[in-house]
């Protein structure tokens, strides 16, 4: 607010010094606009007891002192005054009255400087006051705002121009204050030390909107061409706003991310990107980049920017979602049961967007599930079918991943009904195939003649196993007729099997059922038995049993010798 007093400085000073002194009382400084007037009061006092007749004064410019020689600006004996000042000085007060009030009409520029006055009171009674006036010459209306404008908090602005010339008073009006408030014309008023001000208010509320906003008063004089404008530009203080950020933002792993954030505030904002509490980068800037290099998932979340000054704070997220392939599948679960058991799997994986997760088993699709991280596969009552190798796969538009995984279902034996007896001249065989898991213990049993052979001993029985397959064969050699009846059995913890195996004909090859490797045994055991009846013609009487070295195949087994409880003996 403008606080003026009514009764200015000097004429205290001139009420309280009567009494017989040299002094002289006026403005320190008066402004006045070019073109215009200007009248500088001016009040000044001697000694008592001097009592001239007559009194004059003169005016000086930018010096005290006549020895200087200093331009006069008035001269009450002679009216001589330097060119600068002629047509343009006049005295307004009576320098009887002890009145030196001054009057400087068309003011220019070069006008603008300091004014000393001189009393003369006739002989060696002159005196040139210490105290002067200093004349501002201006072009421009001073519009005065507060120091500190802040947005939502009323405002008064204010226009002054002085108004110290009797013959043109100007008039104030304001230029681009639409939208702001109506002004408040205060009229004249006059300042500290006796010099005189139009004002002009305008109170508002200001907005962030009008920072910057260029402000204007105008002072025009009445009937004439004079007219001058003077600006001020608001700073109106305000809080942060984030005015420009990214969306939610999708990246491939791998690649650059640039998330941007920009915030409106005056002053400028400290700018901060944080996640999860972190803070990542900050800086006092108007927009704020954070640039991540090959992102990876470990980077998908949310971002927060905080904007930040002395009069508030914004802030705003933005999610990051990196796009990735799936992760290897994670198999959890049961990998081996009982037959009969119910058996659950769990197969899980990372990535983004979901994928989908499908469960094989030998090309066969058993579970699937679309756009989700987890795959569970149920299998109530497992059989042995369901044991073997099973694929979980993961996939999305990034890529494909896949993990194996192997269920054990385990059971009783099963003898297959492949399983038989064949006789060729004096040779018989018998195939024994098992279906059993864990692997199961075989042996051939020959009721008629009491004779276990177990697959342990491997001089007279072949076992090979393929998955869960077992196969053994049992040769006997040197028979005159096959044995009426040979029994297979098969167990393990789960149970026992026995089957009695059929006889063929001689014409069936029983070492198709084995495959290649089957048949390689077999060729094996003909050289066996070649080699063993070209040994038993050399060693005629010789009754001992064939001894066999740690290389040989698998031996036949004549029927003259049996062994009785899985030992052999020798029979004549």
């Amino acid at each position: 607010m403008i606080f003026l007093t009514t009764l200015p400085l000097f004429w205290i000073m001139i009420s309280a010094s009567r009494g017989g002194h040299w002094g002289a009382w006026m403005p320190s400084s008066i402004s006045a606009f070019e073109g215009t007037c200007v009248s500088i009061p001016c009040r000044f006092d001697f000694p008592d007891e001097l009592r001239p007749a007559v009194v004059h004064g003169v005016w000086y410019f930018n010096s005290p002192y006549p020895k200087n020689y200093p331009p006069v600006v008035f001269k009450s004996r002679t009216q001589v005054v330097h060119e600068s000042f002629q047509g343009r000085s006049r005295l307004l007060g009576d320098l009887g009255l002890r009145n030196c009030t001054l009057l400087l009409s068309n003011l220019s520029p070069e006008l603008g400087g300091k004014y000393y006055f001189r009393g003369d009171l006739g002989g060696y009674n002159q005196y040139t006051f210490s105290e002067h006036s200093v004349l501002d010459i201006i072009s421009t209306p001073n519009i005065v705002v507060p120091p500190e404008v802040v947005a939502g908090t009323e405002v008064e602005v204010s226009c002054m121009v002085p108004d110290n010339c009797p013959e043109l008073r100007p008039e104030l009006s304001w230029l681009g204050q639409d939208g702001l408030g109506e002004p408040a014309v205060l009229g004249r008023l006059r300042e500290d030390e006796g010099t005189w001000v139009q004002v002009s208010l305008l109170h508002f509320v200001p907005t962030r909107e009008v920072n910057g906003h260029r402000l204007g008063c105008q002072a025009s004089f009445p009937n004439t061409t004079l007219q001058f404008e003077g600006y001020a530009s608001l700073d109106v203080k305000y809080p942060p706003v984030i005015v420009e950020m990214n969306s939610s933002v999708e990246a491939i792993e791998g690649s650059h991310v640039s998330l941007l954030c920009g915030a409106d505030s005056n002053p400028p904002p400290l700018l901060t990107w944080m996640r999860d509490g972190t803070v990542l980068r900050e800086a006092v800037a108007e927009i704020l980049f954070l640039e991540l290099d090959e992102v990876t998932p470990g980077e998908d979340g949310v971002y927060a920017c905080l904007a930040e000054n002395a009069y508030g704070q914004d802030n705003r997220t933005v999610e990051l979602s990196v796009m990735y392939a799936p992760w290897k599948p994670t198999v959890n679960g049961t990998v081996v049961a009982v037959e009969g058991e119910t058996v659950s799997i769990s197969c899980s994986t990372q990535s983004n967007p979901d994928p989908i997760l499908t469960i094989f088993k030998e090309k066969q699709i058993l579970a699937t599930v679309i756009y989700e991280s987890e795959l569970q596969l149920e299998l109530p009552a497992v059989t042995p079918e369901d044991d073997g190798e099973y694929w979980c796969v993961a996939e999305n538009q990034y890529g494909q991943r896949a993990t194996a995984f192997n269920l054990s279902v385990e059971f009783a034996p099963m003898i297959l009904l492949e399983s038989h007896c064949a006789a060729a001249r004096d040779t018989v065989q018998c195939l024994c195939v098992v279906k059993a898991n864990p692997e199961p213990a075989v042996a051939f049993e020959l009721p008629s003649r009491n004779v276990t052979v177990n697959e342990t001993e491997r001089e007279f029985v072949y076992s090979e196993r393929s998955g869960l397959l077992l196969t053994s064969i049992l040769t006997l050699r040197g028979q005159a007729q096959a044995p009426p009846r040979v029994l297979c059995t098969s167990r393990n913890l789960y149970g026992t099997k026995s089957l009695e195996l059929p006889f063929q004909g001689a014409h069936r090859l029983m070492w198709a059922k084995i495959g290649p490797v089957g048949a390689v045994v077999a060729f094996a055991i003909l050289i066996a038995i070649v080699c063993y009846i070209t040994q038993t013609r050399r060693k005629k009487n010789v009754t001992e049993s064939p001894s066999f070295s740690a290389g040989d195949n698998p031996p036949v087994l004549f029927s003259s010798d049996f062994r009785i409880s899985g030992a052999p003996e020798k029979y004549e």
